[in-house]
């Protein structure tokens, strides 16, 4: 009898300890300090993964003292770099504007990159989500143990009956399911929407990616055809340089002018050789640049069958494109709801103070072996009341109220500068517009003032120096209308950039085949 009490007894110490294994501290316990608001960045705006922008500064001109417009696009980052497509193409791949974008936005890295920012944003939504839902784990466990009572400080000792100092060893199996379900928590809650509005930011960013991408790939398209223009220019300019100096070689032979008009005119012909050669250069390196921003290797060979020449924007007015950028801009919608993701990061902050209740249970079968176990369950509700939390929440809430601010202020900032991104766009386009008109004039001016010269040179009444300066006009007043031209074409692309939905606007400004 005594050994069957001693064995019922520590049966029972074991089953206690086990007992209080299987149901685990309670839930809001001592180590639990409520939901917190997930802090997001101060600033609202990307990271400088890329940048696409058009410049337009003012130039000496080369024969004169009038200043151009030296119009570039500049593209960096991501906006520089694309996807392969594939091999190149055997030949020569005849490539319109239309089909450039479309390639441009399927492989160019700016538009592949914000995929995977939206991909990434689309998670933190589901681990918020995730706070809200039931949590349910399943647990199966097989324990073998041996306990030393005395190390714990029991003993018990009578006469004629003692307890062993050391229980075991004993063992026992434990399958169970545990569910966990936020009941009310605000601040829980507010973050859930909050990164439903940051994948929203992220979603439009993403798009107006798009119009970056778009105003990359035009503006370079562009500089492809005027590095082509400049090249067709000086080799006109060498056909004039080469006419030139064959006419004062026979003059020179026939004795009707010295030898210095022939030596000066084979100068005039090397130089024009020279730039041809910079010019043949440049052209290459344009196509290698513009075929890394499509996705095609840099050896494919191209030809852009899009020529796109002058034709005066009237289609929009200064008020209208303004208002069309104040609504269309996707940058500014996306900067509207990183405000208003800010806005309910700041209430789930202050929501922290609130009590929060949540309930914990858990089933399973717990014995010796599978054949002799029996089931236990354990339900709990718990309600968690911030009393203290040494200043934690204040200091949440004043992370949030700051990122708030910072959001409202670059929301404001940005309106401000799309805008100005209008007007300027409308100031470059109409400077370049007069430059066209002027340089055109300028570029008749010069064959005529050439032609005579080289009438007066045969005539004996010049020399060469007079035919040469013609000639430098002629190829100065040809770069400044290849230049204005080109501006022009650029600043309706950053126009239809500056409005928004560039896709669809590029195309209407620009024009078709020409």
């Amino acid at each position: 009898m005594p050994n069957r009490h001693v064995i019922k007894f520590t049966l029972a110490i074991v089953a206690a300890g086990v007992a209080s294994a299987q149901v685990g501290a309670p839930a809001g316990g001592g180590q639990n300090q409520g939901s917190r608001a997930t802090q997001i960045p101060l600033s609202g705006r990307p990271g400088q993964a890329g940048s696409v922008g058009v410049t337009q500064i003012p130039v000496p001109g080369q024969t004169s003292s009038i200043n151009t417009l030296n119009t570039t696009i500049q593209v960096g980052g991501n906006y520089s770099g694309s996807i392969s497509s594939g091999p190149s193409t055997p030949g020569i791949l005849s490539i319109s504007l239309d089909e450039s974008i479309r390639r441009g936005l399927q492989f160019n890295l700016g538009t592949v990159g914000f995929e995977q920012s939206i991909r990434q944003a689309r998670g933190q939504r589901y681990v918020a989500l995730s706070q809200l839902m039931p949590n349910i784990s399943a647990d199966l466990r097989e324990t073998a143990a041996q306990t030393n009572l005395a190390a714990t400080g029991f003993s018990f000792k009578t006469p004629g009956f003692e307890i062993p100092s050391v229980v075991g060893p004993y063992h026992y199996f434990d399958l169970r399911a545990s569910l966990t379900q936020t009941v009310a928590d605000l601040t829980t809650l507010r973050n859930y929407r909050a990164a439903n509005e940051s994948l929203r930011a992220t979603q439009l960013s993403a798009q107006d990616a798009r119009d970056l991408v778009v105003l990359a790939v035009a503006g370079s398209y562009l500089q492809v055809i005027t590095a082509a223009a400049r090249l067709d220019s000086a080799r006109a300019q060498v056909a004039t340089a080469q006419a030139s100096f064959d006419q004062a070689a026979d003059r020179h032979r026939a004795g009707l002018a010295p030898r210095i008009e022939e030596t000066r005119s084979k100068v005039e012909l090397q130089t024009q050789q020279q730039r041809l050669s910079s010019q043949q250069v440049d052209v290459a390196k344009q196509k290698i640049s513009f075929a890394r921003l499509i996705g095609l290797p840099p050896g494919q060979e191209l030809n852009l069958t899009d020529a796109l020449p002058f034709a005066p924007l009237t289609a929009v007015t200064l008020d209208q494109a303004i208002e069309r950028s104040l609504r269309d801009r996707l940058d500014l919608k996306a900067a509207e709801v990183q405000v208003h993701a800010a806005e309910l990061i700041r209430k789930a902050a202050s929501a922290e103070r609130y009590p929060t209740a949540s309930v914990n249970g858990d089933y399973g079968a717990i014995g010796p072996n599978p054949n002799n176990s029996h089931g236990t369950f354990t339900v709990t509700g718990s309600v968690h009341i911030p009393i203290f939390t040494g200043g934690r929440i204040r200091g949440d809430i004043q992370q949030a109220d700051a990122a708030l601010q910072a959001r409202k202020a670059e929301y404001q900032d940005l309106r401000g500068r799309v805008e100005a991104d209008v007007r300027n766009a409308f100031l470059d386009l109409n400077a370049a517009a007069d430059q066209v008109a002027l340089s055109r004039s300028n570029q008749e001016l010069a064959q005529e003032t050439l032609v005579q010269a080289r009438d007066r040179f045969a005539a004996g009444v010049a020399t060469t120096v007079e035919v040469v300066q013609a000639q430098e006009s002629v190829a100065s007043a040809e770069q400044d209308f290849i230049s204005s031209l080109y501006a022009h074409n650029l600043g309706k692309a950053s126009l239809a950039r500056a409005m928004g939905q560039a896709d669809q606007t590029i195309k209407a400004f620009l024009g078709g085949k020409h």
